[in-house]
C-alpha cells in the first residue's frame, strides 16, 4: 500500500480509515481542515499522530501550543487532553490501540465509531 494512496478515498474531513492493524494497534489515515476537534483524552491509550501533508496545531492542556509540519510525529501520552486543527487541508497517519474511542468519551458531530472507519 502507498500511503499517499490511502488519502485519495477520503472525501470527508476529520473521518479517520484504518487502512492497516500491527498487533492490538490500527493504521488509521485522515484529513482535517478547521477546528471542529473536541477537547478530550484517551484514558488508557497512547496516541501518535504522523503529519504526512500540510500542518497541525496541536494544543495539549496546560502546556504551550505547538504547530507540526510534513514529517513531524507526536505521541499523545494516555490520560492527556487534547485536540489538533489545521487553517489548511492536513493529511495525518494515526496508530492507536484498538481500544482508542475516536473522540474519547467526548461524543461530538464527528466521532465515529470503529465500523464507521473501516473501508
Amino acid at each position: 500500500m502507498n500511503l499517499y494512496d490511502a488519502f485519495l478515498g477520503l472525501d470527508n474531513y476529520f473521518s479517520p480509515r484504518i487502512i492497516g492493524e500491527v498487533n492490538d494497534q490500527y493504521i488509521k489515515v485522515v484529513k482535517i481542515k478547521g477546528q471542529e476537534v473536541p477537547w478530550h483524552n484517551h484514558e488508557n491509550e497512547d496516541e501518535l499522530f504522523y503529519i504526512v501533508e500540510g500542518s497541525l496545531l496541536m494544543e495539549i492542556e496546560n502546556q504551550e501550543n505547538f504547530l507540526m509540519q510534513k514529517g513531524d510525529f507526536y505521541v499523545i501520552k494516555k490520560g492527556i487532553n487534547h485536540r489538533a486543527s489545521s487553517k489548511e487541508e492536513c493529511c495525518i497517519m494515526l496508530i492507536e490501540s484498538k481500544s482508542t474511542e475516536h473522540t474519547g468519551k467526548i461524543k461530538s458531530a464527528i466521532t465515529k465509531s470503529v465500523e464507521e472507519q473501516t473501508f
